[in-house]
This record gives C-alpha cells, structure tokens and sequence, in this order.
C-alpha cells in the first residue's frame, strides 16, 4: 500500500513539477511567454473588478512588482509545493491548493466568453480539470488528517512513594 501511494503521489505531483520546469527554462529575462498571457488575463481582471466594486484597482506591474515575478512565484509555488507532496507534506499540499485557486478563475476565465465560442468549452474543461485537482488535494489532506500520526507509548505512571 506504501509503494502504491507514493506512486500516485509521484504521478499527481509531476503534472506540477514538469510544467513548473517547462516554465522555469522559458523565463529568460522577461519572464517568457507566460508573462503576456498573464498581463492580458490580469487586464481582464481588473476590469471586471472595477466594474463589479466600482473601485479603481492599480496596474500591477507599476504599484506591486512586474509580471515576471508573479511568473516566478507561480514557478515556485508549483516546484516547491509538487517536490513537498511528493514525500507526503500537507504544506506542499496547501502550496499547490493556494495556486490553483489563485490562477484558475484568472487563467479559464471561460465566464467571459458566450457558450457559442468555441473557446468557451476549450477554457470551461481545463477549469474544471483544474477543480478537479483542488478536490483531490482536498482528500489528500483530509486523508493526512484523519490517519494519526504515530501514537506515543503510553508511559506507566510511577508510583508514588511517600
């Protein structure tokens, strides 16, 4: 049962890792091709926040920090947090959790499409394999916390002298 569950743990994991490596050797020093897909999403975002809350939300790459470095986070949030799950941790667990429901309604944002777009059903099934991988990091980790951790030998009481 142990080999069997790193395996899968393994296999659920590279997903991750590779696409993390992928992203990783495209960076470059503008951060590769993720970034102006990650700049027009974000666009997207923003007005659709700003029209919804009827504030004016700032650029990102003027107040915050550059797309690029949100590039590297999402590559260090998926590395780090796949190589951690692998060996069984709950926090590589929460690292993957924390970028799928960050990136997922940004990246498939099928909601901005008709359903007569041929995009909408491309982008509505990669959010929903993306929900997907949410529930199963769920289970994971209500798994992790159901299962005990190594209970401790009960210590004989010593018997009091006096």
């Amino acid at each position: 049962m142990g080999f069997f569950s790193f395996l899968g743990r393994v296999l659920f994991a590279s997903l991750f890792i590779l696409s993390a490596w992928q992203m990783f050797n495209e960076f470059g020093e503008d951060g590769g091709p993720a970034v102006p897909e990650l700049i027009s999403k974000l666009a997207i975002v923003k007005k659709h926040i700003s029209s919804q809350l009827g504030v004016v939300v700032p650029d990102i790459d003027r107040y915050f920090m550059q797309p690029r470095h949100l590039v590297a986070g999402v590559i260090v949030l998926k590395g780090l947090g796949g190589f951690l799950f692998v060996f069984g941790s709950p926090v590589g667990a929460y690292l993957l959790l924390t970028y799928l429901a960050l990136s997922s309604p940004i990246l498939y944002n099928f909601y901005d499409y008709d359903r007569d777009e041929s995009k909408y059903f491309v982008l509505l099934n990669e959010f929903l394999q993306s929900v997907a991988l949410f529930g199963a990091l769920l289970f994971f980790i209500g798994m992790k916390n159901l299962i005990p951790n190594r209970q401790l030998k009960k210590k004989t009481p010593k018997a009091k002298v006096g």
